[in-house]
């Protein structure tokens, strides 16, 4: 099946698209197809969960079939080891992005890795820390205030990291959990005036942000109705 799969991710390819992607900074020491996304997503919903073709794509060292390695594995069968060998070999955002996205955030390890990952050097697992807190904000809908909060010496840490790619995921991970509600909109405020007073390129660059969508009338007014509707 693997064979198949492969030969199906290569007639998916389009030299264009890997010009694209470059311009977007994704480049990569494994092959790279040009298959775009929505073409993955069909592929992946064709196949449906399977972690054995899961774990084959991923050795198979190309770039679309790891991204689809995340989208068919099947996180209960995740375990910290695969989490782990999995996150070394990013090596760009969005090969990081896709497996937070598609399978990291539902594992039972999320919040460890996120604090963990966060605490990297490496440039890419460091932003997998980042993009699950963001990830887990967006999407964990459950989960209380104070496991939001627990990010926020992480986040401050973060800030210092001049890392294009680490500053942005920082950015987007306290963004996210400032849209949850009003409570953490406040906090996260708070925090990035914090960061703010770091006057770091990349703490400005990340306050600004912050500060300039959360205090946004849009998101306020979300958060005032979500609050009402509550």
């Amino acid at each position: 099946m693997i064979e198949d799969v492969l030969d199906i991710l290569a007639s998916l390819g389009d030299k264009r698209n890997i010009e694209g992607m470059k311009r977007f900074g994704i480049t990569s020491s494994s092959k790279i197809l040009g298959v775009p996304k929505p073409k993955l997503r069909e592929l992946a919903k064709k196949i449906g969960k399977n972690h054995e073709l899961a774990l084959k794509l991923w050795d198979s060292n190309i770039h679309e079939a790891r991204i689809l390695a995340s989208m068919v594995a099947e996180p209960e069968k995740v375990d910290e080891d695969l989490m782990e060998r999995w996150v070394k070999d990013f090596d760009n955002w969005d090969l990081c992005d896709q497996c937070v996205i598609n399978l990291f955030w539902r594992t039972k390890f999320a919040y460890k890795k996120a604090v963990e990952w966060s605490q990297r050097e490496e440039e890419f697992v460091k932003r997998a820390g980042f993009a699950l807190m963001a990830k887990l904000a967006i999407s964990d809908k459950k989960a209380n205030n104070e496991k939001f909060e627990k990010f926020f010496p992480y986040i401050l840490e973060g800030a210092k990291d001049e890392r294009n790619y680490v500053k942005k995921a920082v950015s987007w991970a306290l963004r996210q959990i400032g849209k949850r509600n009003l409570y953490l909109n406040k906090k996260a405020i708070e925090l990035a005036e914090e960061i703010k007073k770091l006057e770091t390129k990349s703490a400005k660059y990340i306050a600004t942000e912050t500060l300039r969508e959360l205090r946004s009338e849009k998101v306020q007014r979300r958060l005032s109705s979500k609050e009402i509707g509550a």
